[in-house]
């Protein structure tokens, strides 16, 4: 029991102390780790662990799409909005059809934002 509360202390620390930049890459590990397990929880046919987990993808995208700055992302920001809005359809519909090469497709994308906003990260911190 300890344990695990000293656990959420340190994340919950982790999360508050975190840059915007460090924050936006845990996202990304959060997306894609969630992502991995809803197709894990299908391939099992285990419906609760495939919700659970893709109904967490989908609100990490909620969460990217709502921290996007429209005004000052410009393009790139339109861009982001209607990827990331395409993504957590086709989540919903994986997760509805119990369907893992959709979730696996998603997971592509997820993989590659992640590896991109990783490098920029590593520009950012030299």
């Amino acid at each position: 029991m300890y344990n695990a509360n000293a656990l959420n202390a340190y994340q919950q620390n982790s999360v508050n102390t975190a840059s915007r930049e460090k924050l936006l890459l845990m996202l990304y590990d959060g997306l894609v780790k969630f992502i991995k397990l809803g197709i894990s929880g299908i391939e099992e046919r285990d419906i609760q662990k495939s919700n659970t987990n893709l109904i967490k993808a989908q609100n990490i995208l909620l969460e990217l799409m709502a921290t996007l700055n429209m005004k000052i992302g410009g393009e790139l920001s339109k861009s982001l909005m209607l990827l990331y809005d395409y993504m957590y359809r086709r989540l919903i519909e994986a997760n509805v059809k119990k369907d893992p090469e959709i979730a696996k497709e998603i997971l592509g994308y997820a993989e590659e934002l992640k590896d991109a906003f990783e490098k920029a990260y590593q520009q950012i911190k030299k």
